[in-house]
């Protein structure tokens, strides 16, 4: 964005000098008015079949609509299972195994970069109800309509207690928090607990997508494209042109495209928790598995991890993916004391990647200290050595990452190679080649 772009964005953001008085004021007779609405309000509303909603902060533009036959609509059956709630939220209260008390939630805002001049203009949520999914989205056609905004919003959350977002614990939440605060008038209705899609998604579609982008989880995972969609870029700059007086046609494509982000989570949170509640449900592949696994880890079930790294592993994965997952199965078995599992899985990934150092590193260790074959450490050491990529991008490894694994591995060799001299000047033989 240009100089002349940023400083008209921040001019849109100053208030309107025109006044209007808001009805219930001109009913009870009170001085006092409100920022004159766009010249496009109105008109947004016609095309919208839009309703204002009013409160005890001013009014702000709401819509509604029903989903029953798309992505997302149908909501898992029965509770959440323990086991996939475990993975998802530890300690959640017990509302969150509840999928009718969830309420998903998305925001439009005037910039990405959070603070305190970051305006959350729409707001949307949704929930699942009647076989369908209601969606339900709350606007500020100008920005003195915040605060009425933001108490409807706390209505909302107050009546689901379970917050449903993608990537919403960094940034649709904590910004959401910082308005309300800023209001020092409205206390937000806390959630009794936040379920975030993002980093779930993360480790079951990252190898294999490369981007987890909602709209590519919705057509690479759940099978659905979303068609012309608006880029997110954009978003800020057309609700700045509304603000000062542009039409408001653009608008309509930030309303679409946050349902369809709505209906896209909502498809994407189903899908996860049967995935993480039966990782061989009809359909999981063995990254999905791989992808479950680290899940696992990450949450200290160790055991259901162990298991299904060895069903991604049976499951034929991508070579990447392999051997990151022999590497991490590696890593548990030896932790449970399972040091031939350890040994066979470390010894099938020997070589010059990021998994292969490691593996030489432990092979090392172990010969060093456990089985006492100073000679075979060494032997492992000086093949790392001459494994080690040069330091350049085409190896993938950090050129930091590589100086230390060559300093531990030369470290290790010159230990090595100084035990063998005193053992060679004990008994006047020489251990090892």
């Amino acid at each position: 964005m240009s100089a002349r772009d940023r400083l008209a964005s921040l001019a849109a953001l100053q208030p309107a000098r025109k006044c209007r008085v808001a009805p219930e004021t001109a009913a009870s007779g009170a001085r006092g008015c409100s920022p004159a609405l766009p010249e496009g309000a109105e008109r947004l509303t016609e095309m919208l079949r839009a309703k204002s909603l009013s409160n005890q902060f001013g009014e702000h533009l709401a819509v509604r609509k029903w989903f029953s036959e798309a992505i997302g609509c149908a909501p898992p059956e029965g509770c959440v299972n323990a086991e996939a709630l475990r993975l998802l939220a530890p300690g959640a209260c017990a509302e969150a195994s509840d999928p009718r008390q969830w309420l998903f939630l998305d925001t439009e805002t005037t910039g990405l970069m959070g603070g305190t001049g970051t305006y959350p203009f729409m707001v949307g949520i949704a929930w699942w109800d009647a076989g369908g999914l209601e969606v339900e989205q709350f606007f500020m056609r100008e920005l003195s309509e915040e605060h009425a905004l933001l108490l409807t919003l706390a209505e909302r959350m107050a009546e689901r207690p379970v917050l449903v977002t993608f990537n919403g614990k960094s940034f649709d939440w904590p910004l959401l928090e910082t308005r309300y605060r800023m209001t020092r008038k409205i206390r937000p209705a806390a959630p009794r607990a936040h379920l975030d899609f993002l980093h779930p998604a993360r480790n079951l579609w990252r190898v294999r997508l490369g981007s987890v982008r909602l709209a590519e989880l919705e057509k690479h995972v759940l099978g659905w494209n979303r068609g012309a969609d608006l880029i997110s870029e954009m978003i800020p700059q057309f609700y700045f042109d509304y603000l000062r007086g542009g039409s408001p046609e653009p608008l309509l494509q930030i309303f679409l495209h946050n349902q369809m982000d709505l209906r896209g989570l909502a498809g994407l949170a189903s899908r996860i928790v049967a995935v993480l509640a039966d990782p061989q449900t009809d359909g999981t592949d063995g990254l999905e598995l791989f992808g479950v696994s680290r899940i696992c880890e990450r949450r200290g079930e160790t055991a259901r991890a162990r298991k299904h790294y060895a069903q991604s592993l049976d499951a034929v994965l991508p070579a990447e993916a392999d051997r990151a997952a022999r590497r991490s199965l590696a890593r548990l078995a030896k932790r449970e004391g399972d040091l031939p599992l350890a040994l066979r899985l470390w010894e099938s990934i020997l070589g010059g990647s990021r998994e292969g150092l490691e593996a030489y590193r432990q092979l090392a260790i172990h010969y060093e200290r456990q089985a006492r074959e100073p000679q075979r450490a060494a032997v492992l050491v000086r093949r790392a050595l001459a494994e080690l990529p040069p330091p350049d991008r085409s190896s993938g490894l950090s050129a930091a990452l590589l100086r230390r694994y060559r300093s531990d591995f030369e470290r290790r060799l010159r230990r090595l190679n100084g035990r063998a001299i005193v053992a060679r000047s004990t008994d006047g033989s020489l251990l090892g080649p």
